[in-house]
């Protein structure tokens, strides 16, 4: 396996102070192998650039109609895509002059990407931060990192992966000697849940996590509490005991953040709102009922790996 030269990212956060220790800058990789229902970043999930349509913006112009090459914009409804013939090539978002339209994603190379990265260097060094890889799952871009957190590394530069652990190990082993900490995802009991809920393998992510622990880079194992979803007595019992079971003492609880709703309308999805509260969510007592299990919960203000920028 070689590395490649480019990927596909879809944001880069600044001053991050909820994606790890420190502040942090966090990159958003673009691109899934899951498809969770809640995710907090659905324009995430595919690996390609993709076309986002902020309605309430379009001042009527018609200009984007006129360059579009495949006919997706009707010349009678400026500012709304076909998306069965969109191919996002982006002329629409370059005309536009209210950006109405935006494109999501775009390609980097790594020497552009670390550039962007050392620019906030003296943030780093002054409170133990670093750089976050978050997404979407980063390590669908593997190759590309094989190649880039060297070159982080050279640079004495801290680097963390958010990841959810929906692949073949080979592809995160290679990169364990540039990593300082993993953040690991785990957020359902069963298996059928997970693969209905999520489109994940519970028993890959599962012997990925063991092998992890096994090894030296430090790993936070983080769940998601989902009202209504994940939050049953019974729940959190059997995932308390199957993280104890592979060595887990200790997880973070992330409060549920609906904020990735609203995305939706601007995106070519089949998600629909969940429309869940935490409002009547005792995180304390998850906490207790884990803490008799054995593991030691925490949890934070508020749901990292958000970006609140689309």
């Amino acid at each position: 396996m070689t590395s490649v030269d480019t990927a596909t990212i879809f944001d880069i956060q600044r001053f991050s102070i909820h994606d790890g220790p420190g502040i942090r800058t966090t990159v958003f990789f673009k691109g899934c192998t899951m498809n969770c229902r809640w995710c907090q970043n659905p324009e995430s999930i595919r690996p390609g650039k993709e076309m986002a349509v902020y309605v309430d913006r379009c001042i009527g112009c018609g200009m984007c109609g006129h360059v579009c090459p495949t006919g997706a914009i009707p010349a009678d409804r400026p500012g709304r895509i076909d998306w069965r013939i969109c191919d996002s090539c982006g002329l629409c978002a370059e005309t536009c002059p209210a950006e109405a339209l935006v494109l999501v994603g775009r390609t980097i190379t790594a020497d552009d990407l670390l550039d962007d990265c050392l620019a906030d260097r003296s943030f780093y060094n002054v409170s133990g931060g670093g750089v976050t890889l978050s997404g979407g799952e980063p390590v669908m871009q593997s190759d590309f990192l094989r190649g880039f957190l060297p070159l982080l590394r050279e640079e004495h530069v801290s680097v963390l992966l958010e990841t959810a652990g929906n692949y073949a190990y080979s592809k995160i082993d290679a990169l364990l000697p540039m990593l300082d900490h993993i953040y690991y995802d785990f957020k359902l009991p069963g298996p059928e849940e997970y693969r209905t809920m999520t489109g994940g393998d519970r028993e890959l992510i599962l012997e990925n996590l063991a092998a992890l622990k096994k090894g030296t880079v430090p790993v936070t194992v983080r769940m998601p509490v989902l009202p209504g979803i994940n939050t049953a007595p019974e729940q959190i019992a059997r995932i308390g005991r199957t993280l104890r079971s592979i060595g887990i003492h200790e997880m973070q609880l992330l409060p549920y953040n609906p904020f990735w709703e609203s995305k939706l309308p601007r995106l070519q999805t089949e998600k629909r709102p969940l429309m869940l509260s935490d409002k009547n969510i005792d995180y304390r007592h998850i906490a207790d009922a884990l803490e008799q299990i054995g593991i030691a919960a925490q949890f934070p203000a508020r749901h990292p790996g958000t970006q609140d920028a689309l």
